[in-house]
Order: structure tokens, then C-alpha cells, then sequence
């Protein structure tokens, strides 16, 4: 991570992700990416703010082949789990100076990955805004929003931001990039 300075809409902004590379689905088939979609998405946020940016990745990570994701996540939607966080979550006390928190994930059947909650849950989220985006095939943000509302009491859940995954890394998306965080108050007009 590192530090930077503050914004507009109300304190220093946290963009926390996470992606995962692997075969993923494209366009109705499969391919192999070697940096997920939505690493990329959040590569192009960072970008253009300065902020302080936190990967989540997963104590055991999921695998490659696509299939096994997808059973992995069902399972892990069923049992509600909350699945293990590698390395250390921030720390309360630079928690506590963030306004803003931009939460990023893909959508897998329709909801974010269980891992979010996982994150969400640890740190305490009273007071701030939290603008959720996500990468996609079809779900647009899912049930994202709904569920950062439960799982991140006291804060304010803004506006999200939905790109298809195979869109993620294309320059046209750049375009609802600026218009998203310009909505939330983080920059200004395009020059």
C-alpha cells in the first residue's frame, strides 16, 4: 500500500480487490488469463485516484481450471463460508482515516465472491461510503451492493460500477471509469 493524499468526497480512499486469474469464461467459451479481469478494472481506478490499494487474495487459492472455481464457490455460497484472507488485513488505527472504500470483485453466480464478506466483516465500516465494482458475464453488480449493505454496517453504499470481464482491460471502458468515480465526487471533469 501506499499513502496518498486526500479527496473531496471525504478522506483518503481505500480500493480494496479481488481477482482471479485462470481460465475464466469469455464470450461464451473459455480462456486462460494470466491477470484477472478484475485486477485489470482496478488497475485503471488506481490509475486515476490517489489511493491506497489493498489485494485480497484468497489463504487458499482458487484454481486455475475454471470448473473448479465455479464448484468451490457454490459450495462456499451454500455454507455461507467465509473463506481465509492471506496476509494481514489493515490495521485499525489507518483503517480508521479512510472516507471512502472502493470494494471490487467478480461476480460469480450472481453475488460476489465469499471472500468479500470475509474482508468486509473484519474491519469496521460506520461512517464510510462504500462505492462496490465488479467485473462480470452477465450479472452486471449482482447482489454486491445488497450484501456490502449487510456485511458493512454503518456505511453508506454509493453508487457501483459493472463492467462485462472481457471489457475490463479495453480502453473504451475508460470512459465509464471517469464517469463512475466523477458520480462519487473523486475527480473532477474530464479534461
Amino acid at each position: 500500500m501506499s499513502r496518498r493524499k486526500d479527496h473531496p468526497a471525504g478522506g483518503p480512499v481505500f480500493l480494496a480487490y479481488f481477482s482471479r486469474p485462470g481460465e475464466n469464461y469469455s464470450y461464451g467459451g473459455r480462456t486462460f488469463l494470466t491477470v484477472g479481469n478484475t485486477k485489470l478494472l482496478a488497475d485503471k481506478i488506481a490509475a486515476r485516484l490517489d489511493c491506497d490499494v489493498y489485494r485480497i487474495e484468497a489463504a487458499d487459492p482458487y484454481p486455475d481450471d475454471y470448473d473448479a472455481t465455479v464448484a468451490r464457490n457454490v459450495r462456499e455460497q451454500e455454507d455461507e463460508a467465509r473463506p481465509a484472507i492471506a496476509g494481514p488485513l489493515p490495521s485499525a488505527l489507518s483503517w480508521q482515516r479512510y472516507g471512502t472504500v472502493l470494494l471490487g470483485s467478480p461476480v460469480w453466480n450472481v453475488a460476489a465472491p465469499m471472500i468479500m464478506r470475509t474482508f468486509a466483516e473484519a474491519l469496521d465500516f460506520r461512517g464510510k461510503t462504500v462505492a462496490p465494482f465488479t467485473t462480470h458475464a452477465m450479472s452486471g453488480l449482482g447482489t454486491a451492493p445488497k450484501d456490502y449493505a449487510t456485511s458493512c454496517p454503518g456505511a453508506t453504499i454509493a453508487i457501483g460500477l459493472a463492467v462485462r470481464g472481457e471489457e475490463a482491460g479495453d480502453p473504451a471502458t475508460d470512459t465509464a471509469v471517469d464517469t463512475w468515480l466523477h458520480d462519487l465526487g473523486l475527480i473532477g471533469e474530464r479534461s
